[in-house]
C-alpha cells in the first residue's frame, strides 16, 4: 500500500490547481456539463497538467435562499457557497477528482459553509464528495418544475427565461398564454446533500451545532471511480 503522502506529493507534481477567470469556463460549463447552463460563480479554478487545462471547479451563491437561510438556522448566510459545476476530462486517473477537489476547497475564503448535490437523475450518488469527506445529509425537498412539452431538456430556470423579466406569478401566466397545454409540470428529480465546513476546529464545531440536517450515511454505490488515498481524513475524524 502507498504511503497517503507519497500519493499526495506525486498528485502535486502532476497536477496543478489554480484560479481561472469566469470567461474560461464558459465552453465547459455549455459543451461539456450535463446541464448546458452558465451558473453563477464566484469562484472557478482549474486543473492543469502541462499547461493544459484538463477540467474546471466553481463555486457560487446557491440558487436556494430558503436553504441559505434555514440549514444552519440562519447563520453563515454570508459564508455559503455552492459547489455549482465539476468537469474535468474523461480518462483522468480516478484519484485526480478528489485532488483537484480537495485543492479547490484550501483555497476558499475562511470561514466558509459549501454545499453541493448530486443529481439522482444521472445516477450520481455523490462519490467524489464522499472520497474527500462531505458530511451528507439525505435528498433534497420535494419540488415540481414547469417543463415544455418538445423542450424537456431545457432546466427549469431556462423555461421560466422563456416568459421574460417578471415575478415568478406573471411568468407562468406569460408561459401559459405562450405555450397553452404545452406547459405543464413535471416531479423534480431529488438530488442528494452534501455539506463540507472550512474554517477553524472551533469554527467547524459551532457550524455542526447550527446544522438543521441529520448527518446521515453515504448513499451506497460503486465508489470504485474515486480514491481519495491521498487525503487526511481530517474531516471524518472531526465528525
Amino acid at each position: 500500500m502507498v504511503a497517503v503522502g507519497v500519493v499526495g506529493n506525486l498528485m502535486k507534481k502532476t497536477y496543478k490547481v489554480q484560479k481561472i477567470k469566469n470567461q474560461e469556463c464558459k465552453e465547459w460549463f455549455l459543451h461539456k456539463h450535463y446541464a448546458k447552463r452558465i451558473p453563477s460563480v464566484s469562484y472557478a479554478f482549474g486543473l492543469y497538467k502541462n499547461n493544459s487545462l484538463l477540467g474546471i471547479c466553481s463555486y457560487g451563491r446557491p440558487v436556494a435562499h430558503t436553504l441559505i437561510k434555514h440549514a444552519f438556522n440562519g447563520h453563515y448566510q454570508d459564508n455559503f457557497l455552492e459547489l455549482n459545476r465539476l468537469v474535468v476530462n474523461d480518462n483522468l486517473p480516478k484519484n485526480s477528482l478528489s485532488f483537484f477537489v480537495s485543492a479547490t476547497l484550501k483555497q476558499l475564503p475562511l470561514p466558509a459553509v459549501v454545499v453541493s448535490y448530486a443529481d439522482t437523475s444521472q445516477n450520481h450518488h455523490g462519490y467524489i464528495y464522499q472520497a474527500t469527506n462531505f458530511i451528507y445529509t439525505g435528498l433534497s425537498a420535494k419540488r415540481t418544475d414547469y417543463k415544455i412539452k418538445g423542450m424537456e431538456h431545457l432546466h427549469s430556470a431556462s423555461v421560466m427565461d422563456h416568459a421574460g423579466r417578471g415575478v415568478e406569478k406573471g411568468k407562468i401566466d406569460k408561459l401559459k398564454a405562450i405555450y397553452g397545454d404545452d406547459l405543464y409540470l413535471k416531479d423534480r428529480p431529488r438530488k442528494h446533500r452534501y455539506f463540507y465546513l472550512l474554517g477553524t476546529k472551533k469554527d467547524k464545531k459551532e457550524m455542526l451545532r447550527n446544522l438543521a440536517y441529520e448527518i446521515e450515511p453515504y448513499p451506497k454505490g460503486d465508489n470504485s471511480r474515486y480514491d481519495s488515498s491521498h487525503l487526511a481524513a481530517t474531516q471524518t475524524l472531526l465528525f
